[in-house]
């Protein structure tokens, strides 16, 4: 039993070849889950590691489409659907150049974690293609949608798997995406999340994930005896996450003075927290050029420091939020030098596994990004309950339960990780909350 959890991941690497971040989010997870595996010898019998780590289904196809000037295109689309134990598979799509496997692994792997967290009936799934929105037209984003969800539709359901947004994957795509699946199957029904509202959307779905990464982060600082009001907070990242994120410190008064884009970051020391300068980070966004060096244009009394990420900065907390692996192990001493004592990451993998290593090390409290993120997907299956009793929640009514939701994630994962290590260690907590119903749900349904 000792050697169970090595032998798996040595398995997973072996089985998956040259994908990283595959190997990163496995190695991580399974790592922190061995107290729980000696206590159940059941699981290595059930081969439930192995299992869990292999995706249920998956999906790989071709999608061609035609740019503007008539020149055909062929981008290659995935979806994996990696368990869906306790509920029908839920997660994002991401469209980028730098999408493969491993990287639709990784997030679909997080992503069964993270909606377990959230104790509502949500698997877990992602997908996505290498195509590149940016630079393109509207009418050629639209094409590529249709496309996509031509090949797409027939794996999907509102009861099988229901897709979202991600990275290159708004609104616009969002609506393109579910116009033509209701085209091709002639129904109308909750087959994605993130739709517009005039068509089955939920009101403060789009400022979800910030929202709950400030609510989580606030647990945090509250279990450590201090509180998020009058805190100096640095983020990084300048999309959907990052302005629901400033949207909410605003809210519990506390002072954003950084953001970052591709070209660098923006340190703003009398704070990012006015309706015009929170407004300019959608504008810019959807743009799509460059945001610090127009920004510190804008506003002058903001520094621009190009080619550089914003985590020397002097600050009360940090909140990663751009992409995965952002905070890496030079990061991680740096912020120990500086006597650091909370990260809570808001995009997903924000560190490697060796700079988690170094801040926890140097005594750093690290929120984990499949806890702290879990607001946008918990918003999401209140937008699947929403359409499928056909009614409309409240604004109000969506915060208090996201609210709520957060709460309890993060007294889930700080209850497990007092149990099985004996201290607040809200990475393995989180690895483990999730992990135990999922194990739980796997073990009661049988060898499936």
């Amino acid at each position: 039993m000792s050697n169970y959890v090595e032998r798996v991941i040595a398995q997973c690497i072996e089985n998956n070849p040259g994908e990283l971040e595959f190997h990163q989010t496995v190695e991580e997870v399974l790592s922190s889950l061995k107290p729980v595996v000696e206590q159940h010898p059941e699981y290595e019998a059930a081969g439930l590691l192995e299992r869990i780590v292999e995706p249920e289904r998956g999906i790989t196809f071709r999608v061609v489409w035609t740019d503007d000037a008539g020149k055909v295109h062929v981008n290659k689309g995935y979806r994996y659907q990696f368990n869906s134990a306790i509920g029908p598979y839920k997660g994002g799509l991401r469209f980028a150049p730098s999408v493969y496997p491993g990287i639709i692994k990784f997030l679909g792997f997080e992503q069964v974690f993270k909606n377990s967290l959230t104790g509502l009936p949500i698997g877990g799934g992602k997908g996505g293609s290498d195509f590149d929105p940016n630079g393109k037209s509207d009418a050629e984003i639209m094409r590529f949608c249709q496309a996509y969800m031509t090949e797409l539709y027939r794996y999907i359901g509102a009861e099988t798997d229901v897709p979202a947004g991600d990275l290159g994957v708004g609104a616009r795509e969002i609506g393109y995406l579910y116009g033509q699946y209701k085209r091709i199957v002639n129904r109308s029904e909750g087959i994605v999340t993130g739709k517009g509202l005039s068509y089955g959307g939920c009101l403060g779905r789009t400022e979800a994930t910030g929202f709950g990464i400030v609510w989580y982060a606030e647990e945090m600082l509250k279990a450590n005896g201090e509180e998020i009001k009058g805190k100096t907070v640095a983020i990084s990242g300048f999309g959907n996450v990052s302005w629901g994120t400033a949207l909410k410190l605003r809210d519990v008064g506390a002072k954003l003075i950084t953001i970052s884009g591709p070209d660098g970051y923006i340190l703003d020391e009398e704070g990012i927290n006015t309706d015009e300068k929170i407004a300019y980070m959608l504008e810019l966004r959807s743009s799509g050029e460059n945001i610090c060096a127009p920004y510190a244009e804008k506003f002058p009394g903001a520094k621009f420091f190009p080619g550089e990420k914003p985590w020397k900065v002097q600050a009360d907390l940090y909140i990663p939020c751009a992409t995965q692996n952002e905070i890496l192990e030079e990061d991680a001493e740096s912020f120990v030098k500086q006597g650091v004592k909370f990260v809570c990451e808001g995009s997903n993998m924000s560190s490697t596994n060796q700079a988690l290593k170094i801040m926890q090390a140097g005594g750093i409290i690290v929120g984990p990004s499949k806890a702290a993120n879990a607001g946008g997907v918990a918003a999401s299956c209140i937008e699947m309950g929403q359409n499928a009793g056909h009614t409309v929640f409240s604004t109000e009514q969506v915060y208090q339960q996201l609210h709520s939701i957060m709460v309890g994630i993060h007294k889930a994962c700080a209850d497990a990780s007092q149990e099985y290590y004996g201290k607040y260690d809200l990475i393995a907590g989180a690895n483990i909350a999730g992990f135990q119903k999922i194990a739980d749900a796997m073990t009661a349904q049988g060898l499936v």
